[in-house]
């Protein structure tokens, strides 16, 4: 590497730690394998410019991803600014900062769909327009992403074909850019996380039922209702794991007048002290979780910063979570015992006939007479006429 393309790496890297990027401590880039001699940034003061940065789109055959900063963080406006993953978005910027120009491709505008570099408006676009902008609504950086360049050696940098937008040189980039083109992939997926070492209590309501689950040592426990089929201890340590690492499916504003079925309540109370409530509703054909914590003194700030992210929002959590936090007594029953006899791999003769002794058949078991021969069996006494 030469010493002017050192020390202008190493200057890039030092505006990029610096800026931020309203994420917090920034990350210091990894170095790079190799960097192709005389490759230009592509842009050379984005690091800087990053400062002011407030939104970010990605366009993908005419569909945006809106992301934008808002009350500190990076926000998903397509589903109302729920927070997104803030790494996520860092990987991206800072591969934006260390994207080089490695070499002129086409111009040609026929070659564009060829390469992924065509209109990302369009239908049947391969690419993704990705624009950064500032607060006040200027652009800091736009470009048109294509292909990846496919590479069969081993330990060499990504490559990918760009365009800008305003231009038809098409060129070959040198860099690695993380673009996802579904909102949802961005969305910060953990909810909440308590551990099943720290659930005192359970209490389920699911119209006129009411299953109530009490600590007794390292387990949950059923107090009521006290008349029960026996149960499976395995699902009762699922309900004790209900609000461990709750990830969310999907996400959308909650509101006052939002309607739907209440389908069920639960109130997992820790050893702390804390409060969780959840309800489940049933809006149209889906079912939505809503969530709200609340404690007493010693308990009040963790359920404030719960309530931080849950307070003003519905979850799909999966049908898997659901069963945990709002189980029925059905779910938490023993499954029933096999019958005595029950042949599990479904082989075997058919009820009523038994195979001749030595041929294992369970004793009890007979075939009709008759359907067994008896004796050597008989041999033809001449061959058959040839043919």
């Amino acid at each position: 590497m030469r010493p002017a393309t050192a020390f202008l790496l190493l200057i890039v890297g030092a505006a990029v730690a610096a800026a931020g990027w309203y994420f917090g401590v920034a990350q210091a880039p990894q170095p790079t394998t190799s960097v192709t001699a005389g490759g230009a940034l592509v842009f050379p003061d984005l690091a800087q410019g990053l400062q002011t940065a407030t939104k970010v789109e990605i366009v993908h055959q005419d569909k945006t991803v809106d992301l934008a900063l808002k009350d500190g963080l990076w926000r998903l406006g397509n589903v109302g600014f729920y927070p997104i993953q803030q790494h996520k978005l860092r990987e991206l910027l800072t591969g934006l900062t260390e994207l080089r120009l490695v070499e002129p491709r086409t111009s040609d505008p026929a070659q564009f769909a060829r390469l992924g570099v065509d209109d990302p408006k369009g239908a049947s676009a391969g690419g993704d327009l990705v624009r950064v902008l500032n607060d006040g609504g200027q652009t800091i950086a736009e470009l048109i992403v294509g292909h990846k360049r496919v590479r069969a050696e081993g330990n060499v940098p990504e490559s990918v074909y760009i365009r800008r937008p305003s231009e038809n040189q098409v060129w070959l980039g040198e860099g690695r850019l993380l673009i996802d083109e579904d909102p949802k992939l961005w969305l910060d997926r953990q909810v909440i996380n308590i551990p099943a070492d720290q659930i005192a209590s359970v209490v389920v309501t699911r119209g006129n039922d009411k299953i109530e689950l009490d600590r007794n040592g390292t387990a949950l426990e059923m107090k009521a209702p006290t008349d029960h089929l026996p149960l499976d201890v395995s699902k009762i340590e699922d309900v004790a794991k209900g609000l461990e690492n709750v990830n969310l499916v999907d996400v959308k504003p909650d509101a006052a007048d939002v309607g739907g079925e209440k389908l069920a309540d639960a109130v997992f109370t820790t050893t702390d002290g804390l409060n969780m409530q959840a309800t489940l509703l049933k809006l149209g054909t889906e079912q939505w979780a809503r969530l709200a914590a609340s404690g007493d003194a010693a308990a009040k700030a963790r359920a404030d910063t719960i309530n931080g992210t849950v307070k003003g929002w519905l979850y799909q959590l999966g049908s898997w979570k659901e069963r945990s936090i709002f189980p029925a007594m059905d779910d938490l029953k023993e499954p029933p015992a096999k019958a005595e006899g029950d042949n599990p791999a479904g082989g075997g003769a058919p009820p009523g006939m038994a195979l001749p002794p030595g041929m294992g058949l369970p004793p009890g078991l007979t075939l009709p007479q008759g359907a067994i021969p008896q004796g050597p069996r008989s041999v033809p006494a001449t061959s058959p006429p040839a043919k």
